[in-house]
């Protein structure tokens, strides 16, 4: 029988509130949200200037959250082991970590807690001058960790919108995913780009995000599968995945030494078009022994800015189904250029697209952690069934499937609890937006009080940004020396998604 995806859980302001009262004894001033994200396209470009294309997915971190006069930053997670959605274990309180904001400091931080990212969201505010003290947070999520889909940069949007409202920065959404990228590359040691926390400050309900991550310019794209008889499923692998490992510094360092061997400030100025003439210079400063590692990043980085303009041209022709062979494509060149796939992510795509799925890839930093399926609305429960089959019959864990909707992120209203003393009163939401400096795409915020944490939601303004632009400096291959070596390639081995 036909088992229907799972519809994503639901994450309560009242009871999330409810739980920062029995941890902390008093009421939060608030309750922020921020959610966690698929990348539609464009994998391991952000860090190579490029673009990307991610949505916000329903799934959420919520912040409970007060300001602190004292410089104290107690944290607690309603996730901890053993704890409920919402925050007890057992009747007992989650422990509490006591930090205080003057100390913190990256090279002192706890391996692997937890607690180092909404720290390090503390500490980049207050690296860049800006008046952050103390805060009690109280902190649930429903975004999968180690799953590929942003729970990090999710704790980190939702605690960065948080301590925006409480001291009256007026910080924009922009603002807020650059501190909290700086947080994640410099506090907690994983070399990420921007893209995650810009999705999760950014993105509006019913539109994915098309980022030029050069120089945050987006704009919002409308998403409607629905209205095209079209779903967007995500396979949770349940394989976990740590980019602190050093994996995913490693990539990033091999885009590094290909953009520098030729020429170009990052491997986005290396146009499509002269991709071939790119390899070929590669080939040719090859020394012996070379095992062609250089030029299969390149290659992936170059043709996944590429397959991210196709997208783009196919959504703005009304051509959604269309975009499906290229997302094949993009996992192609992640598991055999990149290298970032693994088994359980291969063995998605290929289950999926032999059930008569339109396509899929692999989305997130890879290493295990999920991948998005494009199907016919007909045809989802039955290629959800063929995944899991596969799954049971290899004998991996069974996969958590569930549909992708563009979800809605909430305009904060003016704050009504309590702030720190002497501290300006945060500005009202902005009637306007881009996406960047507008205020309305931020994290959202549920003010607290004894009758209701419900939120009221405005309109999202419709964002209309230009499409980002060509490169502005055209690739130009280095002199070339005299060849030494060529660039290998395994017996047989086929590139088909170099062109599409």
């Amino acid at each position: 029988m036909t088992e229907p995806p799972e519809p994503a859980p639901e994450l309560d302001p009242e009871q999330a509130a409810t739980a920062y009262r029995e941890v902390y004894g008093t009421a939060p001033a608030g309750v922020w949200a921020a959610p966690g994200r698929i990348n539609l396209i464009g994998e391991h470009t952000d860090y190579n200037d490029g673009f990307v294309m991610p949505l916000a997915l329903p799934h959420t971190t919520l912040a409970a959250a007060s300001a602190r006069p004292d410089g104290l930053l107690r944290l607690c997670s309603g996730n901890a082991p053993g704890t409920g959605r919402h925050g007890t274990a057992g009747g007992q309180p989650p422990a509490v970590a006591t930090l205080t904001v003057d100390t913190l400091d990256p090279r002192t931080r706890p391996a692997g807690a937890w607690t180092s990212y909404p720290a390090g969201v503390v500490w980049a505010m207050r690296e860049q001058g800006l008046p952050v003290g103390g805060a009690d947070l109280h902190l649930t999520s429903t975004v999968p960790t180690g799953a590929g889909l942003s729970s990090s940069a999710a704790l980190e949007v939702a605690t960065a919108t948080a301590l925006n409202d409480l001291y009256g920065l007026g910080l924009p959404p922009r603002r807020i995913a650059e501190l909290c990228r700086r947080a994640e590359n410099a506090y907690v040691g994983v070399p990420c780009g921007i893209m995650d926390q810009m999705a999760s400050a950014c993105c509006t309900a019913g539109h994915a995000v098309f980022l030029d991550t050069r120089d945050l310019r987006l704009r919002q794209v409308p998403l409607d599968l629905a209205a095209a008889g079209l779903r967007l499923l995500v396979v949770d692998t349940r394989v976990k995945h740590d980019l602190a490992d050093g994996a995913y510094a490693r990539r990033r360092a091999s885009c590094e030494a290909g953009a520098r061997a030729l020429g170009v400030r990052a491997l986005r100025d290396v146009p499509y078009a002269r991709l071939d003439d790119a390899l070929t210079a590669l080939a040719r400063q090859a020394g012996p022994g070379d095992d062609g590692t250089l030029p299969r990043r390149v290659r992936h980085v170059v043709t996944e800015n590429h397959r991210v303009e196709q997208v783009i041209t196919l959504l703005d022709a009304g051509e959604p189904e269309a975009i499906g062979p290229v997302l094949t494509a993009g996992h192609a060149s992640c598991r055999d250029d990149f290298e970032v796939s693994c088994a359980e992510l291969d063995l998605v795509v290929a289950a999926a697209n032999d059930a008569g799925a339109l396509g899929a890839r692999m989305t997130g930093g890879g290493f295990g952690g999920s991948a998005v399926v494009l199907v016919r609305e007909e045809r989802a429960g039955a290629v959800a069934d063929a995944v899991r089959a596969a799954f049971a019959a290899a004998g991996h864990r069974a996969p958590r499937i569930f549909p992708a909707l563009p979800s809605p992120r909430r305009a904060p209203p003016a704050l009504t609890g309590p702030r720190r003393a002497g501290g300006p009163s945060p500005p009202a939401a902005a009637a306007g937006g881009d996406g960047g400096e507008g205020r309305t795409g931020g994290g959202g915020r549920w003010p607290v009080s004894a009758r209701s944490c419900r939120p009221a939601v405005p309109p999202h303004p419709r964002i209309t940004r230009p499409p980002c632009p060509r490169p502005a400096r055209p690739y130009r291959p280095p002199r070339p020396a005299p060849p030494r070596h060529p660039v290998p390639r395994a017996p047989g081995a086929v590139h088909p998604h170099s062109r599409l």
